[in-house]
């Protein structure tokens, strides 16, 4: 008698699952977010170079809600991104700035799913690397660039100085403008060599992802959010 009623409730108990099962499967909708679709997330913490590690988790918020092509909300603005930090290339000498990667997990639905996605970021306030890492400066040779550049600068705003004063005293420019032109060449290659050596000991930039900063990201592979 004890094993019929056992065995009785086993099979109530597997009807009632198979019924719940069928029911979910009905009702379950989907709605599809292309490959390629881009969207803007905001930092709701600092993720820094400095002070993160490989595994520390972050979370993003939506900032414009996702809707189908027949105008209904998939994803409302606000909806949580959670990810981690998958890589960190600290900061070394000779320029050799600091590289972030991140590794975005998943999206919470309105109703609390956790949808896994993968995301890459396409803009934001640092210059992100060809494998996808953000970085500030990535090494000597560019910053011996940005050394030239800005001496350049220097020269053209030194020449450019004794051209205007011809503006108040007529035949004056040929007088200051070469001389102008000269002193900002020379400043010009002291500041370049200057900071060149200087960029020989000094350490790269660290990334920087402060509260509140907004990044444009991508979705690599299409996602399905429930819909009911």
């Amino acid at each position: 008698m004890k094993k019929l009623l056992i065995t009785l409730l086993m099979l109530f108990v597997s009807a009632m699952n198979i019924s719940y099962a069928g029911t979910f499967k009905a009702d379950a909708k989907t709605k599809r977010i292309a490959a390629g679709t881009r969207f803007q997330l905001e930092f709701l913490q600092s993720v820094t170079t400095s002070a993160g590690s490989e595994g520390d988790f972050f979370t993003a918020a939506l900032k414009n809600e996702l809707r189908t092509e027949n105008n209904t909300v998939i994803l409302p603005s606000g909806s949580v991104v959670r990810g981690s930090i998958s890589n960190v290339k600290t900061a070394k000498r000779f320029s050799r700035g600091a590289m972030l990667y991140l590794d975005f997990d998943h999206v919470v639905t309105p109703n609390g799913r956790q949808i896994p996605l993968d995301l890459a970021v396409i803009k934001c306030n640092d210059k992100i690397n060809y494998d996808g890492g953000l970085y500030k400066n990535l090494g000597y040779g560019e910053a011996v660039k940005e050394n030239y550049d800005k001496g350049v600068d220097i020269t053209k705003r030194s020449t450019n100085y004794g051209l205007s004063v011809g503006d108040d005293h007529p035949g004056m420019q040929y007088i200051t403008t070469p001389f102008c032109a000269v002193g900002g060449f020379f400043g010009g290659v002291g500041y370049w060599f200057g900071q060149s050596v200087a960029d020989m000991f000094r350490k790269g930039k660290d990334v920087y992802l402060q509260k509140g900063d907004v990044v444009t990201v991508q979705l690599i592979n299409p996602i399905d959010i429930p819909v009911y």
